[in-house]
């Protein structure tokens, strides 16, 4: 019985590892409702957008992106380097992780910011001019 519960929870544990892990999109790509390039087609994902993994087979990973949506897409379409998408109506990028800081850019929401990092309430950020700030990670989603 004790095997079977450590079992149990070394599965559990590999399931979360994988639902926190995030990912981009390398370039425009195809989502579809099921892991096969005859399911429907539901949506075309734009450059760097942020998904969250939460099942990888072989060639499609299931994710979900940041309004909650889930879909598959064929993994060949995935990086690993991670990006963040602006989640509030808009947010200021600070030069260091304080409110009081220097303000670095303003972004809109939708707008995708190459992720660099956390640090604490924090997420350090690149924008596609160069920039780089740090923003509230309450106003991003896939960090």
């Amino acid at each position: 019985m004790l095997r079977c519960a450590l079992l149990l929870c070394g599965l559990l544990a590999g399931t979360a590892a994988v639902a926190a892990e995030f990912v981009s999109v390398v370039e425009p790509a195809i989502l579809y409702d099921a892991n096969s390039l005859k399911a429907k087609k539901l949506y075309v994902a734009t450059r760097y957008l942020p998904l969250q993994q939460l099942v990888v087979l072989a060639g499609w990973v299931k994710a979900r992106d940041s309004t909650g949506k889930v879909f598959w897409i064929e993994k060949r379409n995935l990086s690993s380097k991670r990006y963040v998408v602006v989640t509030a109506r808009a947010t200021i990028a600070r030069q260091s992780w304080s409110s009081s800081a220097t303000i670095a850019f303003r972004a809109e929401r939708q707008v995708g910011l190459e992720w660099l990092g956390n640090v604490g309430s924090w997420v350090k950020v690149r924008h596609r001019d160069g920039s780089t700030g740090f923003i509230k990670n309450t106003d991003v989603w896939g960090e």
